[in-house]
């Protein structure tokens, strides 16, 4: 097996619905799902089928009664393991999950399993890689009916009837929730029990309630020797297509992708409305303004999807209210969150990369130019004559923001009524977001020119910390005038890479990334917070309160060094040569972590300290 058991394999349908599990086959996660579907994509997203049980009966002539040979791993409270690991012998991701199960006599099945693009269906095929006599493969559904979020329980309100006509099968376990189609060559018996207490043991971990039930209404069957078993799963429908036809469209269509890794930036971009947007993360976040403005430039622009970068930032112009984007939109409804000072000024930076990606004139219509200025402009306007939670734009030019209570800025943990970070005042990385917006505004109107010039006089005056050789974090901290936040963040990098307009050049902009690089930078990302600084917090793990209070003291954070390495070379010279020395360095530890946690995908944080275990959401 090339990857660890533990680690964590992703299929998307491109309407925010996933389809995720372990290399091993145990879930760990209540997020491990053969069937989670998006109601209101991207959002409203239920778990269908949490999973199933497969295994062999096959002759055994030297024993009198035969066990059963399983291929699925299943974990019981307390602490029981049913299954072995050892069974998967191979395991490859390209150009699906695909698995190889071998026997102690030399029977091997091969397992593959993948997601249409754009529909909520699953296909898994199983078939005998040498021919064997006698083989019958059997599967138990593990049906859930229940939010994303939640915990199945056994209950009396829970369907097991099934429809049944020849080679399918169809269940609705749970009123409110559509049908789970079930479409298959074998054969299926009806027969509900109740498979009770999975412990799923990363939840366990991470302090939440990690004991799980299932509903399963019966079994289906296949004569393996007879031909390949095949089972196609979907909410509410499924396509006509036989399986060949589907899997050759699926091939053919991940085959046109990108070659290597970046082909799994397709599992972010995703359907919202009539167009697009990105997810932040999976399996438990949806679309977030901030998420989605800094992604954007690399996961469409760098890689020349110029149209999608079109609809997603056209999606959200019409979101703009007093100046601001919204932070995040709740998975089951609700109101949008507007908690963020920097997702607009991010958008902002977006709309020009994307406006010099297209600047042929082709790819963007008068209309669509129209309505994404019309956007920057209201996000300046706002920002300028002040808008919620204490935004606006102070004397010195400079963006003042935050109001007791409430987490404006990236570093947004809080428990209950406590915000970790609160950076209330003048934090550093908003101030070149804001200066950048002003620049790119200055190109529509004159007078943000200005304003910019006099912001970034002020910024240069009044964040070097001198004691320090680096930038304070915030200034006129809690809008105490010359109150400064002296904590060291990797925040400050922000004025040198990162963005279209660096805030500092010359022997500053070199203390400044020296420092960041001495004290911050780790082979899985940049700290939050420096070693030796109070409150300095070396591990991420524990229960919610834990791990809430450590996100972004000492935490490391991936997204950060791609703004660090663009900073580094802006000031060591950006050579061919220099760039290698970079890609050594600062990338390649990383591009080695995309075959460890979340397979093919970055993971959110990591430990601050050796050996920088990953953690946080696997699929960021």
């Amino acid at each position: 097996m090339s990857a660890p058991p533990e680690s964590e394999w992703l299929e998307t349908d491109g309407l925010g619905g996933f389809t995720m599990g372990t290399v091993g086959g145990i879930r760990t996660r209540r997020y491990h799902a053969l069937l989670t579907v998006a109601l209101t994509p991207p959002t409203g997203r239920v778990v269908l089928v949490s999973g199933f049980d497969a295994w062999l009966e096959r002759p055994r002539p030297e024993v009198t009664v035969p066990r059963p040979d399983y291929l699925t791993v299943q974990r019981y409270a307390p602490d029981v393991t049913a299954g072995s690991f050892d069974r998967v012998a191979e395991f490859d991701l390209a150009p699906w999950p695909t698995w190889t199960f071998r026997f102690a006599d030399g029977m091997a099945v091969e397992q593959e399993l993948f997601v249409t693009r754009g529909r909520p269906v699953v296909a898994i095929r199983w078939r005998l890689v040498r021919p064997a006599p006698g083989v019958r493969l059997v599967v138990r559904p593990f049906l859930a009916g229940r939010d994303v979020h939640a915990l199945l329980r056994a209950s009396p309100e829970f369907r097991f009837e099934a429809a049944v006509s020849p080679g399918r099968v169809e269940w609705h376990p749970s009123a409110g929730l559509p049908a789970i189609v079930s479409v298959h060559n074998g054969r299926y018996d009806h027969a509900p029990e109740w498979y009770r207490r999975f412990q799923l043991d990363e939840e366990r971990a991470r302090g939440f309630d990690f004991l799980e039930d299932a509903g399963s209404p019966g079994v289906l069957s296949w004569d393996l020797s007879a031909g390949d078993a095949v089972w196609i799963l979907g909410a509410g429908s499924v396509p006509a297509d036989a399986y060949p036809v589907l899997r050759r469209r699926e091939l053919a269509r991940r085959r046109r992708q990108p070659a290597g890794f970046d082909r799994y930036a397709e599992a972010y971009l995703v359907q919202r409305g009539k167009g697009r947007t990105i997810i932040a993360g999976y399996p438990w976040f949806t679309d977030w303004g901030r998420d989605t403005f800094i992604a954007l430039r690399g996961l469409c622009l760098a890689r020349g999807g110029v149209e999608q970068a079109k609809q997603i930032l056209l999606e959200w112009a019409g979101t703009v209210s007093e100046g601001m984007l919204p932070n995040r939109f709740p998975d089951h409804g609700g109101e949008p969150e507007f908690n963020a000072v920097d997702a607009s000024l991010w958008y902002v930076i977006a709309v020009q990369e994307l406006l010099e990606a297209a600047a042929d004139g082709k790819r963007i219509t008068g209309p669509e130019r129209v309505a994404l200025l019309r956007a920057v402009r209201s996000i300046v306007e706002g920002y300028s004559a002040g808008t919620r939670y204490g935004i606006r734009m102070d004397a010195d030019g400079l963006l003042a923001a935050g109001v007791p209570g409430v987490q404006l800025t990236w570093m947004d943990a809080k428990i209950d009524d406590w915000v970790v970070t609160p950076r209330i005042g003048k934090p550093v990385e908003v101030q070149a977001l804001w200066i950048n917006a002003l620049r790119i505004a200055g190109e529509l109107d004159p007078r943000w020119r200005i304003a910019a010039d006099r912001a970034s006089h002020a910024f240069e005056r009044r964040f070097w910390n001198e004691e320090r050789q680096c930038l304070f974090d915030v200034v006129d901290a809690d809008h105490e005038a010359g109150k400064t936040d002296a904590a060291f963040r990797p925040n400050q990098i922000f004025a040198v890479g990162g963005l279209p307009h660096a805030l500092l050049d010359g022997a500053r902009a070199r203390q400044i990334v020296d420092a960041v690089e001495r004290e911050l930078v780790t082979p899985m990302g940049l700290r939050s917070l420096a070693r030796g600084e109070p409150g300095y917090v070396a591990h991420y793990r524990g229960g919610p309160r834990e791990r809430d209070a450590a996100f972004h003291q000492g935490t490391v954070w991936p997204w950060l060094l791609g703004p660090f390495v663009e900073a580094w070379l802006r000031v060591h010279g950006d050579t061919p040569e220099r760039r290698a020395v970079a890609r050594r360095r600062f990338l390649e530890p990383l591009i080695a972590h995309l075959g460890q946690a979340g397979l093919g995908h970055v993971s959110e944080v990591a430990d601050a300290e050796p050996p920088f275990t990953p953690g946080g959401c696997p699929f960021q």
